[in-house]
């Protein structure tokens, strides 16, 4: 791509352009395949997220949360117009939650981890704290996590390491993203009018710190309520949206399907705002040449992702400390004080 001559994806992600190369053989146009992938993670996001939400709230409430996921004007310019892999990774990232802490499989849990950093790297701030859950969960659960993650991870990693370790560590585990002042923390920079030298340090080596900061809230998060571990996973990539020092409007998926995960005024206010801004900016004459119009939509989307993360914290919070919530269906309809107390506050 002109201005973009550095392939900056994980493993996985060239496997599937590889095969995507092939079905082009077949007739299959290629604009098509590459919106595949994104789109069909979508389908599955919304069902999972649905199921999570219900094993934690009500059968409406979960329906809605799915429904706004499916409806995501955020997800469907990502996915069904741009076409990147970002929704791919954070539904891995999910999935890999909900197996491990409500379906207690943390096999296929690890290997659905290794999966999300596999297609692109972002979710990798949320590994910390898939590890720590797994770890309370006993030692044949870390034990079974462990083993699914580092196999599908060497299988993977291990080749590209062998044979271009420079490139891979330069163009993917150091990419810092593209040098626009479109969003968050380098926008409001700019505006402020702070010296070039604070925001070249921002965008450059000080993004670690912010990537760092994520991954320690992940785990204090999962420490204290590692039943509510989708809902963390889903709090940690909207913090890394909110501190993120790079601008794309395909970033903007981070958090659309993990705020209906939290609840679901979260997820539409979000969905709704930086859908548009989406939308807007994707019409504009480029994706990343954003209008004025585009640019003060997104100020106006991070300080509603910011409102949503205070909302999501304090429901994790205010969860009970104990064993995952069962699902709705397992509830005893018995008024035993320890029932109610179980699932009462649980986050939705």
């Amino acid at each position: 791509m002109p201005g973009l001559p550095v392939y900056n994806h994980p493993p996985l992600a060239g496997w599937m352009l590889l095969g995507m190369d092939e079905l082009t053989e077949l007739g299959i146009p290629f604009g098509t395949l590459i919106r595949s992938p994104a789109s069909i993670a979508d389908f599955f996001c919304a069902l999972l997220v649905f199921e999570i939400v219900r094993r934690r709230g009500s059968l409406g409430t979960a329906a809605a949360c799915g429904a706004g996921v499916a409806l995501s004007p955020v997800l469907i310019a990502t996915s069904g117009y741009h076409g990147n892999t970002d929704a791919a990774a954070i539904t891995f990232a999910l999935a890999a939650a909900h197996l491990l802490v409500d379906r207690k499989s943390p096999l296929a849990a690890g290997i659905c981890a290794a999966l999300s950093i596999s297609i692109k790297f972002i979710p990798v701030v949320v590994i910390p704290a898939l590890f720590l859950v797994a770890l309370r969960s006993g030692r044949p659960a870390l034990i079974r996590f462990t083993a699914g993650f580092t196999a599908l991870a060497a299988l993977l990693w291990v080749p590209v390491l062998v044979t271009v370790p420079q490139h891979l560590r330069e163009n993917v585990l150091e990419y810092a993203g593209g040098g626009y002042r479109l969003w968050g923390l380098v926008r409001f920079a700019d505006v402020l009018g702070l010296p070039q030298s604070s925001i070249t340090f921002i965008q450059g080596d000080g993004h670690f710190l912010f990537v760092l900061a994520c991954v320690a809230a992940g785990v204090w998060l999962a420490r204290l309520r590692p039943g509510q571990l989708p809902g963390v996973v889903a709090v940690t990539m909207c913090l890394l949206l909110l501190l993120s020092t790079a601008s794309a409007l395909q970033y903007l998926t981070w958090a659309a399907a993990g705020l209906f995960v939290i609840g679901f005024w979260e997820g539409a206010a979000y969905s709704c705002l930086l859908g548009l801004t989406a939308v807007l900016g994707y019409q504009g004459r480029s994706a990343v040449h954003w209008s004025d119009t585009v640019l003060h939509f997104g100020e106006a989307g991070w300080f509603v992702l910011a409102a949503a993360l205070v909302s999501a914290i304090r429901k994790i919070l205010a969860a009970p400390p104990a064993v995952p919530p069962q699902p709705s269906a397992e509830r005893s309809p018995a008024p035993a004080p320890c029932a109610s107390q179980s699932t009462g506050s649980a986050v939705n």
